[in-house]
């Protein structure tokens, strides 16, 4: 059986995407950013893909909460009568990020967090996957919230397992670490699948393409000169399936939809000359390496990631490389630069939900 999905804090479609590739059908989108929505409603289209049964729902998810109970209730039961039906999110993170804002639970974003997981407590679907960034696992008085809310989730009768993931073991070429908690409910394990509230032999790492020992062992290059539209041949001792040139040709950037959309810069052209290839030790003027893999893809609050060997920052397209999607996934062309760049920046690695989401799927088919 196909099992269903309801997509909460979609953004344009990255994790989604990922499901629906491994076989997984999309009943419900919410997304409360408009361009967001609207992006990926338009990807969806681009690539031929069917409306979600239940709609698009652009609100804050406290809505369903407070005001639509009912409605969400009556669509997850006509979903489960279908198949098994699961919750998908990952609630903005900011405030859990050692480079954000670190209010923690008490920040906008982090309440979101509590209301996913009660969403899930409310709507009781079968199976549910919540992603975050790390530091909502490793900084201990978030990782003291994070439990509080596993316990709330064990106390309505599921039961969990977690990993810190790196994109990089998938495929993607960023080095990208999320904490990714899976929960089920209690009933459909068997004795053996669970001790206590805790999921038993959880087959997180069957879909992982490369281990971290691996990819540390590799010659990665450091830093080189930066000339302009030079050449540089791949180092030997390297996984040039996760280099930034690697995508870049994969995707055909400079032919994609989204392949001239970079942000000019009003000032500081001279500084993106003096900058060398591989140069990624500063936070705000980053330069990426061709024979390399990406830091985390993040591009707002004043981070700025260039081109390994032009004088411009990322082109969109590039950085939808970076995120490991499909070459035939493109953003509208109304959509902002800075709304772009910024949903891209959000989003899951393609790879990553892929990976999961096949995961996932083979773990529901042992029950």
């Amino acid at each position: 059986m196909i099992p269903n999905i309801f997509s909460f804090f979609a953004g344009s479609g990255f994790l989604d995407l990922g499901f629906e590739k491994s076989g997984y059908s999309i009943k419900l989108v919410n997304e409360f950013l408009p361009a967001f929505m609207n992006a990926y409603q338009y990807s969806r289209k681009e690539m031929k893909l069917d409306v979600p049964e239940f709609g698009y729902q652009n609100n804050d998810i406290n809505d369903f909460l407070i005001s639509r109970q009912k409605e969400i209730k009556d669509y997850v039961k006509l979903s489960k009568k279908e198949s098994l039906t699961g919750f998908i999110g990952g609630p903005p993170c900011p405030d859990f990020s050692v480079a954000g804002k670190n209010k923690g639970r008490d920040g906008d974003n982090g309440k979101l967090s509590q209301s996913y997981i009660s969403s899930i407590v409310t709507f009781k679907p079968d199976f549910f996957l919540f992603e975050n960034v790390k530091g909502l696992w490793r900084t201990a008085r978030h990782r003291e919230y994070f439990e509080e809310l596993k316990n709330i989730l064990h106390a309505a009768g599921y039961c969990t397992t977690e990993r810190l993931t790196n994109s990089l073991e998938y495929g993607a070429p960023q080095d990208r670490d999320r904490i990714l908690l899976f929960g089920i409910q209690r009933k459909y394990l068997r004795a053996n699948q669970r001790h206590e509230n805790e999921i038993v032999n959880f087959p997180w790492e069957t879909k992982l393409q490369y281990s971290m020992a691996n990819i540390q062992k590799c010659n990665w290059p450091t830093v080189d000169k930066f000339e302009k539209d030079c050449e540089r041949l791949q180092p030997e001792n390297i996984i040039a399936d996760l280099t930034v040139e690697h995508w870049f040709e994969k995707n055909d950037v400079e032919n994609h939809p989204n392949g001239m959309e970079f942000l000019q810069p009003k000032a500081g052209l001279k500084k993106m000359q003096i900058i060398p290839e591989g140069d990624v030790s500063k936070k705000c003027y980053k330069r990426l390496h061709r024979w390399r893999y990406s830091p985390t893809a993040a591009y707002g609050n004043n981070e700025v990631h260039l081109h390994p060997y032009k004088e411009r920052r990322l082109s969109v397209a590039e950085t939808l490389a970076i995120q490991s999607l499909p070459k035939e996934f493109a953003l509208p062309p109304e959509m902002t630069l800075t709304a772009k760049f910024k949903t891209v920046g959000n989003g899951v690695p393609y790879l990553m939900g892929k990976g999961v989401a096949e995961t996932i799927n083979d773990f529901l088919g042992s029950l």
